[in-house]
């Protein structure tokens, strides 16, 4: 919102407040030269600042010409002039100022600025180190300019929506303990406490739950979390921030009911007038993995996934018939391709899938009544019928296939739908497609290491509670656990809390989890729950996620106001960067480099 009038000695008003009513009156700016213009002896300047744009003029006539000549772009300066109203043919109405422009008295230059390394007027592309180095100037550009300002409004709306929503907003610290789940800390050295670590959180996962313990019933916090991996387009390396969020004497459902209504709205409120989800759907993960593939769908596609396998078996295709009896673990999943039904779609689906390392993509497509394809002509009339009538196909249509075991190819065929449907425009842009993800598995077998392990939240009650832990097998076993998705994006992961002290003892066992290390790494957790702790959940969706989402912008870094680069390096600040030796030795702390190979 532009300041209208300001008693500044720099300004009266700011780059965007002025208007038609203001015509005549003498006023003062300040702000960045934008860009400077030389028509046939008069120059314009287009000055900005934080609000907007106003257009400068000065003719030679002006004791202020001289210097006005001097001025490059971004050059910070002070001018006060009279606010004239512009001809009818030259008005700009893309500008909220468009109507006016202000012919110079007096201008002051208060900053230059040297060759630019980056331009700020227009937008073309370039390289994210060069952007990241100079973050400052990248931020004066307008679109980047714009997201950094609508991320402040979510972040400001999120904040009244749920104090609103009866939530109180709570501090956790920075400085906390390792945590053996998870990826890795980032480990801060004790001076006080020779060889020994802080650890940044994770997130404020144990004191949230906490927080529930010592009784304040619903809490949120726009929290930092700190996480030592690797960088992905919709993800920070280092930090971001989620709304943490904790409630007592819940169920999944109250949870359901409590967070779906601000994120609805919210995505109402920013999301530049496309749908939004009325009620969220919720999908048990195994149905997600099964329809779509993985348990992050894309909604906006509609192509759903179905097993075919019974249709296969015993056929005349004898790869996908071979399969099937050799292995009962086996499946055949189509992947339908409304409207795809032509040999040259069919033949670039394949070629992609052989640029994916697989063999192939067999596919049938259906044209005259008929199928068409090698598939077809193997397995028959009958066969390819009852496929079609399964998938509800019609002529013009294509059907494709993946077989084998599910867990191995089940990351393909996922990528396989979401290729078709983009391939063929059948995914809707037009809206922000939400959904929970429920019924997670407790655990998961790591190859590896040869035990169970944790595939979600360590802290979440399985479904059963206690009896299955004790008398069923670990893969079978489901938690209270939830993500919500939105466009193919997983925003945030949540779960009903394990709140009683011998469930986690035994669900921390089954992962290979003594109980010495849980009393050493979760001792505080652990004593909580042994004095009285309230069923509780909560969830925490990713605030740079949801900002990304709601610009439009593929890349996090866009949303982000001072990103690191993928190799986890602020360019502009030099992190991480070398401490000396003094410092070192106060933390008690000596450097073990590794060996670099010489050349």
């Amino acid at each position: 919102m532009a300041h209208s009038t300001l008693t500044s000695p720099y300004r009266t008003h700011t780059c965007e407040a002025l208007r038609a009513s203001d015509v005549g009156s003498t006023v003062t700016l300040s702000g960045w030269v934008h860009r400077v213009r030389d028509h046939g002896g008069l120059l314009f300047i287009d000055l900005r600042d934080h609000y907007g744009l106003t257009q400068l003029v000065v003719d030679p006539d002006s004791s202020a010409f001289s210097l006005a000549e001097k001025v490059r772009s971004e050059w910070v300066i002070k001018i006060e002039g009279e606010v004239k109203k512009r001809t009818d043919e030259t008005i700009n109405k893309d500008l909220p100022s468009g109507e006016v422009e202000i012919f110079i008295r007096d201008l002051d230059v208060l900053s230059e600025a040297k060759e630019l390394p980056l331009p700020v007027f227009g937008e073309p592309d370039y390289p994210e180190d060069r952007r990241l180095t100079y973050r400052f100037l990248d931020l004066r550009r307008e679109t980047i300019h714009g997201n950094i300002m609508k991320r402040s409004q979510i972040v400001a709306d999120i904040r009244r929506r749920m104090t609103d929503a009866g939530f109180f907003e709570f501090q956790t610290p920075i400085l906390t303990a390792s945590s053996p789940e998870g990826a890795r800390d980032f480990l801060v050295p004790s001076r006080m406490h020779p060889g020994k670590f802080y650890a940044l959180p994770q997130a404020p996962q144990q004191f949230k739950q906490l927080i529930m313990m010592a009784g304040f019933d619903r809490y949120f916090q726009i929290a930092p979390c700190f996480r030592d991996e690797d960088a992905r387009a919709d993800r920070s390396p280092g930090e971001f921030y989620q709304l943490d969020i904790e409630m007592s004497f819940v169920t999944q459902d109250d949870v359901f009911n409590a967070v779906e209504p601000v994120l609805h709205d919210l995505f109402v409120a920013f999301g530049d007038g496309k749908r939004v989800t009325d009620k969220f759907p919720r999908i048990p993960y195994a149905e997600s993995m099964r329809k779509y593939g993985n348990d992050k769908p894309d909604l906006r596609n509609p192509i759903e996934m179905e097993d075919v396998s019974e249709h296969f078996r015993g056929s005349g295709f004898k790869i996908f018939a071979g399969m099937l009896d050799k292995d009962e673990a086996n499946r055949v999943w189509a992947i339908p391709a409304p409207t795809g039904g032509s040999r040259a779609f069919c033949d670039r689906m394949n070629s992609w899938a052989q640029g994916e390392g697989q063999p192939g993509l067999g596919y049938i497509f259906f044209k005259d009544g008929a199928g068409s394809g090698p598939i077809a002509k193997n397995i028959g009339e009958e066969r390819t019928a009852a496929i079609r009538e399964q998938l509800g196909l019609k002529d013009g249509d294509a059907v494709f296939f993946t077989a084998g075991d599910p867990k191995k190819f089940v990351d393909f065929a996922g990528a396989a739908r979401t290729r078709a449907g983009t391939e063929l425009g059948l995914v809707d842009e037009d809206q922000f497609a939400f959904c929970w993800i429920v019924d997670f598995p407790m655990y998961e077998w790591d190859e590896d290491e040869k035990r169970w392990d944790f595939s979600h939240n360590p802290f979440s009650m399985p479904q059963g509670e206690m009896d299955a832990l004790e008398t069923k097998d670990p893969g079978d076993i489901l938690g209270y656990q939830y993500d919500i998705v939105c466009n193919g994006v997983e925003l945030s992961s949540g779960a009903i809390r394990n709140h009683k002290p011998e469930i986690m003892m035994k669900a921390f066992d089954i992962a290979g989890y003594g109980s010495e290390v849980v009393e050493d790494k979760f001792g505080g957790m652990l004593r909580a729950l042994q004095y009285g702790a309230p069923p509780h959940g909560g969830i925490a969706p990713g605030v740079d996620r949801i900002v990304m989402l709601l610009c439009g912008e593929p890349n996090i870094r866009e949303v982000t106001m001072f990103p690191m680069n993928q190799q986890a390096q602020d360019l502009l600040m030099g992190a991480p960067g070398a401490v000396d030796a003094k410092q070192l030795r106060e933390l008690h702390i000596g450097l073990r480099l590794p060996k670099v190979e010489k050349g």
